[in-house]
């Protein structure tokens, strides 16, 4: 049985960047497909005698509401093996895209805001039944290819995919996340003048990060808890999940726990994807 992946989310989100991105990788992609007509598409694309493994639809977003919804509830129901990303992304980025491709918002609302506002509301229970919350806010073409990569640039039977993010708090919360943790009560190597250029993904920085009791302990509570949720999380059926970890700046703290959190679950047989949104910043 071939695996079929359905790309939605908000428009100007990146979908058929993100088709493209895996039509290079050797998934057969059909972009903007309406979803009224999904159903019957993947009757001839994974059926038994489909000759492809991998099937990506792009689907355009709702346009009255609830029909890229119906869509995936009878995909699920035809017993295929369907996850679902949905790409979302912040108003004030979709509005400087808008603007400087100068392409119309399919939204037949006046303003470019509200029409961006009323397709987020129309795609809302699309986002809640997602397998995979992406947002493309802090994505250029290039980073959102390689995440794509990280995430589908092989076929295998993983049974649910990780991503770890590092984030800084003053940047904003990751709007993807399933759980994020705060890593702002560890000691802070900003503080001492040598450390502050560095990151976590430095050996001075992650020693001095690591050293400290609160953080052993913190690492020692989280491997329980993790420990428990994740063998949960599979046995629910979960596709993807997300951790964030976040530190003031997202340089120094959440990064090296964040690796630290990597190291932990490849202990565990898993293959997280680890990202640091802000360590640049």
């Amino acid at each position: 049985m071939s695996d079929l992946l359905v790309i939605t989310g908000l428009s100007g989100a990146g979908r058929s960047e993100f088709a493209k991105d895996l039509e290079d990788l050797g998934w057969f992609v059909i972009d903007r497909l309406p979803p009224d007509i999904a159903t019957k598409v993947a009757d001839l694309a994974v059926g038994p005698t489909a000759p492809w493994d991998r099937v990506a639809f792009a689907l355009r977003a709702d346009v009255t509401g609830g029909e890229t919804l119906r869509a995936v509830s009878e995909l699920r129901d035809s017993g295929e093996r369907l996850r679902v990303v949905f790409l979302d992304c912040s108003t004030e980025t979709l509005v400087r895209r808008y603007e400087s491709s100068r392409r119309p918002h399919p939204s037949p609302a006046a303003g470019l805001e509200e029409a961006i506002e009323d397709e987020r509301t129309l795609m809302e229970p699309v986002r809640a039944a997602a397998d995979l919350v992406l947002d493309t806010s802090d994505l250029n073409v290039h980073e959102l290819r390689d995440q794509v990569a990280r995430l589908y640039g092989e076929s295998d039977d993983r049974p649910m995919r990780t991503t770890i993010t590092s984030f800084g708090y003053k940047h904003g919360l990751p709007r993807d996340a399933d759980l994020i943790l705060d890593c702002r009560f560890l000691p802070n190597p900003h503080w001492i003048p040598e450390l502050r250029p560095l990151t976590g993904l430095d050996g001075p920085v992650r020693e001095h990060v690591l050293s400290h009791e609160v953080t052993q302990e913190f690492l020692d509570q989280m491997g329980d808890l993790l420990g428990m949720l994740m063998p949960a999380y599979v046995a629910e059926g979960k596709s993807y999940l997300s951790i964030a970890l976040g530190c003031t700046g997202g340089r120094h703290r959440s990064v090296a726990v964040a690796e630290t959190v990597a190291e932990m679950l490849r202990g565990r047989e898993f293959d997280p994807v680890v990202t640091h949104r802000d360590i640049g910043r």
